[in-house]
């Protein structure tokens, strides 16, 4: 008998990754979408006939409820939610009412359906916000910095909470930022590959930014998603950091994707500390030790910074020429 795996947040980047992870692997793969005017396919598009989709929104316990006892999952993997930091100031209701209380539907709908299943949740490394050590691992005290960062902690402590409550196999990833060429415009990396290469078509003159000073631990997407299934294969619940351990500055990014896309003298062409870009109260160092995850799961990540960096804007250079 197949596997069966039930992912919210499927046609995001990391839901196409491990939709496609899991196909490979043999699983029947179910994904929870939300009804829309349009639906928003376009990262599942060469999947989506292979996989079962069905309609569900995380701010509706009943739809969870229904959607887990349709596909009665031996794994589901939570990983909708409003997801862009920025925007959780413009809406911090509805991140709550997602990126929160969506955990905690998740849960309960699972609790009710089928309490024998496996449940991931994706927490951030936005929940150590301004950090209380460096390098961040899994004991690091959380101080979230945005209404994201807050509403990813309670997500991360009711998934802890239901695990100790109802003996539910129910674990968090930490999960640093990840990128890729599936990654919304909005994000910062995706935002400077995507320019780079309009830059470089003629179709843009400048790449507008904020902090050139920011450092990230930036991971690929594709490394992420196998983490996650490794988690669901243990035979004790466990939570874990995934992180890449060196960070980066914007700045470096920003180098080295204009250097993949062959443009020299590119510094008059980026605008720093776009007032746009500025956030309400900013993030420190965030650099994640992944060192359990390498000695219980045996887990490193594949792809390197530069090769990451020259991955995305090969994409969009692609994406731009066409």
């Amino acid at each position: 008998m197949a596997k069966k795996a039930l992912i919210t947040g499927i046609t995001g980047q990391d839901g196409s990754y491990l939709a496609e992870l899991l196909l490979s692997k043999g699983y029947e793969v179910f994904g929870l979408t939300r009804r829309t005017s349009t639906p928003n396919h376009s990262r599942i598009s060469q999947i989506v006939d292979q996989i079962h989709l069905i309609s569900g929104d995380l701010l509706d316990q009943y739809s969870l409820y229904q959607a887990i006892k349709e596909s009665q999952p031996d794994e589901i993997y939570n990983l909708g939610a409003q997801s862009f930091v920025k925007a959780s100031w413009e809406q911090p209701m509805f991140t709550g009412e997602s990126t929160a209380l969506g955990v905690t539907r998740m849960l309960d709908a699972m609790r009710m359906a089928k309490p024998d299943a496996k449940f991931y949740q994706a927490s951030s490394s936005e929940m150590f916000g301004k950090v209380q050590e460096i390098p961040q691992v899994e004991s690091t005290p959380f101080w979230p910095r945005s209404p994201y960062g807050v509403a990813k902690v309670y997500g991360h402590w009711i998934t802890v909470n239901y695990r100790e409550s109802y003996d539910l196999f129910a674990v968090s990833g930490i999960l640093f930022n990840h990128e890729s060429p599936r990654r919304g415009l909005e994000f910062v990396t995706r935002k400077i590959t995507s320019t780079v290469a309009k830059i470089k078509y003629g179709k843009a003159d400048k790449l507008f930014l904020g902090n050139p000073d920011a450092k990230r631990d930036w991971g690929y997407a594709k490394d992420y998603v196998e983490m996650m299934h490794l988690m669901l294969q243990q035979e004790t619940p466990e939570d874990f950091v995934i992180a890449t351990g060196q960070t980066h500055e914007v700045r470096e990014f920003v180098t080295k994707a204009f250097e993949v896309a062959g443009i020299k003298d590119w510094e008059d062409k980026v605008v720093w500390n776009d007032p746009r870009y500025g956030r309400p109260a900013e993030v420190d160092h965030l650099i994640g030790d992944p060192k359990k995850a390498k000695e219980k799961l045996g887990w490193v990540p594949k792809t390197s910074f530069d090769e990451l960096v020259r991955i995305m804007v090969e994409a969009d250079l692609e994406l731009e020429k066409k």
